[in-house]
């Protein structure tokens, strides 16, 4: 609980969306700087960087730019952050994935610098927080930082994401949808947010996280078959700025409970790494519902979204057997009081998670299996 009556919200400079916009990075980056360094993801460099060519061609802002080097580590940070210096870079644009925007806003925060994110896929709400994860060169998460201020410009290329795999997409869904049920549990315990050292949390804050929800009960399904049928339409707007921009000012502004704190005891799990991070958080917000002991009528409503939706909502289909030795593991790891699920606004203990877990199971097969 926190210690203070003081509140506060934090958020991006700007924010835009829109089919093409990736088409005018050379024009918003002429509002804020003269010269701009692009970190892009490898498998778009070639394709990116002719389009950005020409682009740049016409524009009073120069441009440099380097494939980003897979994986977030303190190593990489220090590659781009010299090829910048180097340039004589004023703004760092991350276009890519979500490790490559965090190493981008790492880059900009030690380096001064403005910065750009620009994401290719609609999978989490990571382009919008002011948190980078940092790993390891195997790829083991080692620590997140929480920098002091937003991005100055978050460009959503809705066009770009809408072509992305349909997969990334329905996964952002599933950590979208965890944001109100999260947020309420952070509500009613008084947790401190994410914002700086953490305050308490706006009205503004919890009615982003309501209105994610409902954006996606109204325009989810919707917006998935206008995908699979190569539509951009308002619903697959609406899911985007859902997953990217309502999630991520929601969880930051809020703060997180009990189904991140599964996907955090999921990567425990020897094989899971091909999963992704909002199909584990689906899996988890059933989880946070069987822990709270939520109405039958609520868990139903979701229930029916993450199944039509073909998202995990059982351990099988996260690649886990739900044997006594994996549950212990995973249940080890959510209670070990760095996972999020002491923000529920009760008593959690390593007996309540580890049957929690078994029930979550259960009614995801029983759902399964109808």
């Amino acid at each position: 609980m926190v210690t203070s009556t003081t509140r506060a919200f934090g958020s991006p400079f700007r924010y835009i969306q829109g089919p093409g916009e990736i088409d005018r990075i050379a024009e918003y980056a002429s509002e804020h700087g003269s010269n701009i360094f692009m970190l892009i993801d490898p498998f778009l460099f070639d394709s990116l960087y002719a389009k950005f060519d020409a682009q740049f061609a016409h524009s009073s802002c120069v441009f440099n730019a380097a494939a980003f080097g897979g994986e977030c580590t303190e190593a990489e940070v220090a590659r781009i952050s010299e090829l910048a210096s180097d340039s004589g870079a004023q703004i760092i644009a991350g276009i890519g994935g979500g490790k490559t925007l965090d190493t981008a806003k790492l880059v900009a925060a030690e380096n001064g610098l403005i910065s750009f994110i620009v994401p290719t896929s609609a999978s989490t709400d990571a382009p919008t927080s002011s948190l980078s994860v940092v790993y390891s060169e195997e790829g083991k998460h080692l620590y997140s930082k929480s920098h002091r201020r937003g991005s100055d410009l978050i460009l959503v290329d809705s066009k770009l994401i809408a072509e992305a795999p349909l997969r990334l997409f329905i996964a952002g869904i599933g950590d979208a949808l965890s944001t109100y049920y999260e947020a309420r549990a952070n509500e009613q315990s008084d947790t401190a947010n994410y914002i700086g050292r953490g305050y308490r949390r706006t009205r503004a804050a919890m009615a982003i996280a309501e209105e994610c929800r409902d954006v996606l009960f109204r325009d989810a399904l919707r917006a998935v078959e206008d995908l699979r049928a190569g539509a951009l339409t308002e619903a697959v707007e609406n899911v985007i700025e859902a997953n990217i921009l309502l999630s991520g000012l929601g969880f930051e502004n809020t703060g997180c409970a009990g189904a991140h704190s599964v996907h955090t005891g999921i990567h425990e799990i020897p094989g899971t790494e091909k999963y992704y991070h909002g199909e584990m958080v689906a899996f988890g917000i059933v989880f946070q519902l069987v822990l709270e002991n939520d109405r039958e009528d609520e868990l139903d409503e979701v229930m029916d979204l993450l199944t039509t939706l073909d998202l995990p909502v059982t351990l099988e289909q996260l690649g886990v057997d739900a044997t006594p030795e994996n549950l212990e593991i995973i249940t080890s790891r959510i209670c070990d009081g760095n996972s999020g699920v002491d923000a529920e606004p009760f008593l959690v203990t390593h007996d309540t998670v580890y049957n929690a877990l078994i029930s979550a199971d259960a009614i995801g097969r029983s759902w399964i299996d109808d």
